[in-house]
């Protein structure tokens, strides 16, 4: 049998020596630390280049005691926001030379929290990014005993926990300019359709619905509240059950865009005209949002910065670590924006 010659792999010392820096220089350079000088940063990129040197990434994980990789755990890939965060992850991670390992969660399996804490620890992630679902109670308390020994977390679009950091959209002041646009443009009887209740973001958009109505002094009581589940079909049903339970209704606070295209379906078949019958506002500007019938006026957040942002807070934290800095990360709030288009 033929001997294959496989080519040799160029080692950081080599780089170092042609780029006329220090072993430790290529390895910032590698690994996208601040502080290397910018001439300095382009004359070893360009040996990497010209070499084709490629980091060991296993000789890094055993020298590091960790690896070059980020645990991920998510669900709910069917709905916008989880996509989005894992869209924003990916793209962040990939541009810091991270590698991903996804963990999908079953939030009906009560032990699944367990089984995805041990497959990160036999990994040894360098660190975590809790997406999706949210933690609660006796399993929240668990997972963060079992993980945070090992590695760092965040926490991304949920309550805050105490000792953790958490990045999030300031859902209840997007509710609230949401509300507030309705309130202006003259509508009195203001529903709401909210998401799953047991979610913190759904309770923060319902918070921020009824903080815009007190603020008007106009009534927010419980008939006015249907609670949907994020879902174009949890928008249709919802609204008939708002009219049937609130029948002067005149405009709808839909708490995602999806539920919203629902309430425009719902409106049409009702014969109620909108804007002119009935104002509808939503949440998150899903690319679609400006083709619905009306164009759909709605709030817009970043939640692909919010996942990038993820990356990069780990990202710092755990090159201080390595260089024997102490280092935690921070909790962050992005602040929504109105976006006016027709329905309202």
């Amino acid at each position: 049998m033929a001997k294959v010659n496989h080519p040799r792999r160029v080692t950081i010392r080599e780089v170092a020596a042609q780029a006329g820096v220090s072993v430790q220089t290529v390895s910032r350079v590698v690994n996208s630390h601040p502080d290397v000088a910018d001439e300095t940063r382009a004359r070893v990129q360009e040996v990497i280049t010209r070499l084709r040197y490629r980091p060991n990434g296993i000789a890094r994980s055993l020298a590091a005691q960790s690896s070059q990789m980020l645990g991920v755990v998510a669900s709910g890939f069917q709905l916008f926001g989880p996509a989005q965060l894992l869209t924003g992850i990916e793209q962040q991670a990939t541009e810091l030379g991270w590698h991903l390992m996804l963990q999908i969660v079953d939030p009906a399996k009560s032990n699944d929290y367990d089984r995805v804490a041990a497959n990160l620890i036999s990994q040894n992630v360098a660190g975590v990014i809790w997406a999706y679902p949210e933690l609660t109670g006796e399993r929240e308390r668990a997972f963060h005993q079992q993980i945070q020994p090992h590695a760092p977390i965040v926490f991304l679009s949920m309550g805050p926990q105490p000792g953790s950091a958490v990045l999030n959209v300031d859902n209840r002041h997007g509710a609230r300019l949401a509300t507030e646009h309705l309130v202006a443009r003259g509508y009195r009887h203001i529903g709401i359709i909210t998401g799953p209740m047991s979610l913190w973001s759904a309770q923060q958009r319902k918070l921020g619905w009824q903080d815009a109505l007190a603020s008007a002094r106009l009534p927010h009581h419980s008939r006015q509240v249907v609670e949907g589940d994020w879902s174009a079909a949890g928008g249709d049903a919802g609204l008939m059950r708002l009219i049937a339970q609130f029948p002067q209704l005149d405009a709808v606070f839909a708490s995602n865009d999806q539920m919203a295209l629902g309430v425009l379906k719902a409106a049409d078949q009702l014969g109620r005209r909108v804007p002119d019958d009935l104002g509808v506002v939503g949440f998150d500007d899903i690319p679609e949002s400006a083709f619905f019938k009306p164009a759909l006026t709605t709030v817009h957040h970043e939640l692909m910065e919010l996942g990038r942002l993820a990356v990069r807070e780990l990202h710092r934290v755990i090159e201080a670590q390595r260089e024997g800095k102490p280092a935690m990360a921070a909790s962050v709030v992005l602040q929504p924006r109105l976006v006016v288009r027709e329905s309202a």
